[in-house]
């Protein structure tokens, strides 16, 4: 019998590639997908997409999506408080493990497991470990695709924001930069892939949006709108 296992999923690249190792391996009965959503503005946290689009990535993956709504302003004792209940309830529905879509980050790792150590439920890092740019090609050699929705302007220019990753906009970004933007370089959307059904439909906005970081109050983070096309 397969051990029940929930995604930690943003929708981006490194969790759908982690994603696709669970499915390839055949251990895992995956339950479900999770998903945090800042709710006061109805988007996926730190990627910034709709959840609309979030809605149509787990109906074209064919996985049953769990939502966890966290205000714009969370602490980490709230957040923590929010996480407990979602916990509780996959434990109820049988889940024993979680996976998170981690590369290189030991403190973000850390904090996982710790988490998850006050927890029956206990973490999978699929990708850990592994270079960055043998993951990335990877990906597109499987055959998915992802958009830039939102990135760091102090470390990549913004107008890289709303582009899809290719082998041609790897090779123009700045050697500085994760070919993974594990560093908060950038973060995507998947919208194509061998996990889907069908690809996802929708137009990125001309306008880029730019927001404050919440330490220096600095304007920084760029973001573009995708916005879901009617089929």
């Amino acid at each position: 019998m397969k051990n029940k296992i929930v995604v930690s999923f943003s929708g981006g690249k490194d969790s759908t590639l982690a994603l696709h190792r669970l499915v390839q391996s055949g251990e895992w009965d995956i339950n479900s997908l999770l998903t945090t959503i800042t709710e006061d503005f109805k988007r996926t946290s730190i990627h910034g997409v709709r959840e609309t689009l979030l809605d149509k990535q787990a109906e074209v993956l064919g996985i049953p999506l769990r939502k966890v709504y966290i205000p714009k302003v969370c602490s980490n004792e709230k957040y923590e408080k929010i996480m407990s209940a979602v916990i509780e309830e996959m434990v109820e529905n049988g889940v024993t493990h979680m996976m998170f879509g981690d590369i290189h980050l030991q403190d973000v790792k850390k904090y996982r497991e710790n988490m998850m150590g006050k927890t029956p439920i206990k973490p999978v890092f699929p990708i850990w470990g592994e270079e960055s740019h043998q993951l990335i090609e990877e990906f597109l050699t499987s055959g998915f695709q992802t958009v830039v929705t939102c990135l760091d302007s102090q470390q990549l220019d913004h107008s890289f924001v709303g582009r899809v990753i290719n082998r041609t906009f790897l090779e123009e970004l700045p050697k500085s930069v994760d070919p993974c933007g594990e560093n908060g370089e950038f973060h995507t959307f998947v919208f194509n892939g061998p996990l889907f059904q069908k690809p996802i439909q929708f137009t990125v906005s001309k306008e880029k949006t730019i927001t404050k970081d919440v330490f220096t109050n600095e304007n920084r983070f760029y973001f573009v709108d995708l916005l879901p096309s009617q089929e």
